[in-house]
């Protein structure tokens, strides 16, 4: 059963790929929806759709709190926040620097974390309220080179699945989505620094397979739409009684399973194989 009412939500990241979709779809749906990113200019195309638009650095604090207080000034309440704020960092662990490793979880991580301890004041003086965060099918699998950004993703599972039972007293709901393979800049971001970190290195084989599984999975256009996730979001945001973890996306489900069956050994040679 789900309530049409008109929601005041809060997308992280919106200016590209499934923040910026989201912000579209969640329009389209009836609710009053305010997009926040670093790139304000990205984000003028979902203003004149009908959006509010604010500067946000996840790594700063102030930052986060101008947010937050300026939307509960304007609207009362933040009744939805979802994070998806992040990026991809990806190369041999040997390779990355902890000065970039920490990026990575300031970002990816703690953002999130943040994000959502400024709007839960909120959501419990009305009792009500719904944190969506933005995992990923690497939140529950590995791949080679992948390990601080997988390390991220497995942090905001656990992170969220404990969060989900503490604010389950204050009519709180704690959701998860999970994307597969999505068509952003997710491989853009990744491939052309992957490649960089590992020249001449002890990795650089194993990158270029890498990249060139990445690319080919992003350029073959086997890669999910954005909005099969914003589809996601709105069902998300609709519900009275949301799923604790949505899975959609290329490949989402089939690498979910293969994991949940396969033991370690085996899961790792079939990663091996599809490089």
């Amino acid at each position: 059963m789900s309530s049409e009412k008109s929601k005041i939500v809060l997308v992280t990241g919106a200016s590209s790929g499934i923040g910026e979709s989201a912000v579209r779809a969640l329009l389209a749906a009836g609710h009053r929806v305010h997009g926040a990113a670093r790139r304000v200019e990205k984000m003028k195309s979902i203003e004149d759709a009908g959006a509010s638009v604010y500067h946000l650095d996840v790594t700063e604090d102030e930052s986060m709190k101008k947010v937050v207080d300026d939307i509960v000034e304007k609207e009362g309440r933040i009744d939805v926040l979802i994070n998806n704020a992040g990026f991809g960092l990806f190369g041999a662990v040997e390779d990355v620097t902890i000065e970039e490793a920490r990026r990575q979880f300031e970002v990816n991580l703690f953002g999130l974390a943040r994000m959502t301890q400024l709007v839960l004041p909120s959501m419990r003086a009305w009792r009500s309220g719904t944190i969506i965060n933005i995992s990923s099918v690497g939140g529950k699998i590995h791949t080679p080179l992948g390990a601080w950004y997988h390390a991220t993703k497995h942090a905001i599972e656990g992170w969220s699945d404990c969060l989900r039972i503490e604010l389950a007293q204050f009519g709180i709901n704690v959701v998860i989505v999970e994307p597969g393979a999505i068509q952003t800049e997710f491989d853009e971001v990744v491939v052309d620094p992957l490649l960089r970190r590992s020249k001449g290195g002890a990795y650089f084989k194993l990158a270029e397979k890498m990249a060139t599984a990445t690319s080919d999975t992003y350029a073959s256009g086997k890669a999910s739409p954005p909005s099969v996730i914003a589809d996601v979001l709105v069902r998300a945001v609709a519900a009275d009684r949301p799923k604790t973890r949505y899975v959609a996306g290329y490949l989402a489900k089939p690498m979910i399973i293969a994991r949940r069956l396969l033991s370690d050994r085996m899961f790792d040679w079939m990663i091996h194989k599809f490089l």
